[in-house]
């Protein structure tokens, strides 16, 4: 009976060892689903994607593209994406109500993408005051406004707020009815040319702000407790997708444009309205500093606005937004992305 009983005792264990291999397997053919939106700041993603950078590092990337991007939190905390693209916005709203999402990297910022325009009767931000100024609450556009006044001792209180999409921005400005207005491209560059180029100018770009609209990696806090690797590989794959477009800029640009459905000249154009972190500056947003592109600076920024605002009762505690390990480990071993 020992004999018999013994016996047992080994097959279960070979099932057992078994049935762990297959979940291992299952879990290292399984896709990751990475949501994103056409966007350009995402290009070291599309080149990664497309040169197999991901499955070099062991990770099966399926992107996944939402035409509507504030779906995206949502999909990430519910489990049906396994990273996502988010604004850093987005985050600080999503771990205000517990959601427990976490920045890994940032992925570019806007650094003249957005911007505040104004008529010619306004020469500064301190003209606004008094004035009508036409933008979207609690978009990019808000809170490039809120840090431009903030840096200045004012607020959108000393304004007569307009609440008008981005791309309504132009035709509410076309028509004059109001003083100022902020949106992005390629609303700018429009705005720009009313009147044959003399209606509007910029007052302040996100250039000068460089790092208040940042785009992210974002993944869930169990993620990076349970599966830590599949983490340093999408950051790893990216930079060596960054690597690739300053590398191959034709033929990154070909890449990207066939993904946007634009003309190579077009990501041209597009690419210098915004900035893809270098793995030395990669860090510099995990910084405990008071200038930009800090996260300590712009999530102060966005925290006050989203609470003024009623979206939230009181701002995440800005470190418990994001983990620096993965792009501080990266930089100390920097060969480990060429």
């Amino acid at each position: 009976m020992s004999t018999i009983a013994e016996r047992v005792r080994i097959i279960w264990r070979v099932l057992l060892v078994l049935s762990l291999l297959c979940v291992v397997c299952v879990r290292a053919s399984a896709a990751v689903n990475l949501g994103v939106v056409n966007w350009i700041g995402y290009g070291p993603l599309y080149c990664a994607a497309a040169n197999g950078y991901f499955k070099k590092e062991g990770v099966d990337v399926k992107l996944v593209t939402f035409s509507d991007n504030s779906l995206m939190a949502g999909a990430l905390r519910g489990g049906e994406l396994d990273a996502s693209t988010l604004t850093y916005d987005q985050v600080i709203l999503a771990d205000a109500k517990g959601w427990q999402l976490k920045v890994v990297m940032p992925l570019d910022y806007s650094v003249g993408g957005d911007a505040i325009l104004a008529s010619s009767a306004v020469h500064t931000i301190q003209d606004l005051k008094g004035r009508k100024v036409a933008f979207q609450p609690l978009s990019p556009s808000d809170f490039l406004l809120g840090y431009a006044l903030a840096q200045r001792g004012l607020s959108k209180k000393d304004l007569q707020p307009v609440n008008v999409t981005p791309e309504a921005v132009l035709a509410t400005m076309a028509t004059g009815l109001v003083d100022a207005g902020v949106t992005y491209q390629p609303s700018v560059s429009m705005i720009l040319g009313l009147g044959g180029g003399t209606r509007y100018h910029i007052l302040l770009s996100s250039r000068e702000a460089r790092g208040m609209i940042t785009d992210v990696l974002a993944v869930r806090d169990t993620t990076i407790e349970h599966n830590p690797s599949l983490v340093a590989g999408l950051i790893r794959a990216t930079m060596d997708g960054l690597a690739f477009m300053q590398r191959e800029p034709a033929k990154a640009a070909a890449i990207i444009g066939k993904i946007l459905d634009i003309s190579t000249a077009d990501v041209a154009s597009q690419l210098s309205s915004i900035e893809n972190p270098p793995l030395p500056h990669l860090g510099d947003v995990f910084h405990k500093s008071d200038a930009l592109p800090s996260f300590h600076v712009s999530g102060k920024v966005i925290g006050t606005i989203l609470q003024r605002e009623g979206q939230i009762e009181a701002p995440p505690l800005l470190e418990t937004t994001y983990d620096e390990r993965f792009v501080l480990a990266l930089q100390a071993h920097p060969g480990d992305s060429k």
